[in-house]
């Protein structure tokens, strides 16, 4: 009987605090805390998002914000429904069953709101970085989500 094949050398692994997935889960936990800090609690981080999207598409239906705030349809449907019910969206029923989503004039002044804070939240996030590697990590970020198309510029209201 021969004996077992030794297995093979793995490298080391690396370090906690070198692993992309765990740096990236650190850096979304500082992203949520510094927007609850900065915005307080009436509006999460995602419900921003979708706020967002239907102030720079308003009328598209809910596959298409599902799309463009990388959320799953169904999630998007009932974070829709709560923004409903709070009286910030509008939702119309297209045909083929979709919805066309926009903000109602409560829905704008929340965002109105939340959108003069977005640049001192950005300013603490991004506090200790100088300029460069700030516009550094934004475009590899941007790269990293496949966000690099010319048409979704950063600079985009």
């Amino acid at each position: 009987m021969s004996a077992p094949e030794p297995a093979p050398q793995s490298s080391p692994p690396i370090a906690l605090h070198a692993e992309p997935g765990h740096l990236m889960r650190r850096a979304h936990q500082i992203a949520v805390a510094t927007f609850y800090e900065v915005h307080g609690r009436q509006v999460t981080p995602v419900q921003y998002a979708i706020l967002r999207a239907l102030q720079q598409a308003p009328g598209i239906d809910q596959v298409t914000l599902a799309q463009r705030v990388a959320l799953d349809t169904s999630t998007t449907a009932d974070i829709a429904t709560r923004l409903e019910k709070k009286g910030w969206i509008v939702r119309e029923l297209l045909p083929r069953r979709q919805r066309a989503l926009r903000l109602t004039d409560l829905g704008r002044q929340v965002l109105g709101d939340l959108l003069p804070q977005v640049n001192a939240m950005n300013t603490l996030l991004l506090q200790g970085l100088d300029a460069q590697e700030q516009e550094t990590l934004v475009r590899l970020l941007r790269k990293f989500v496949h966000l690099a198309d010319e048409s979704d510029t950063p600079n985009q209201g």
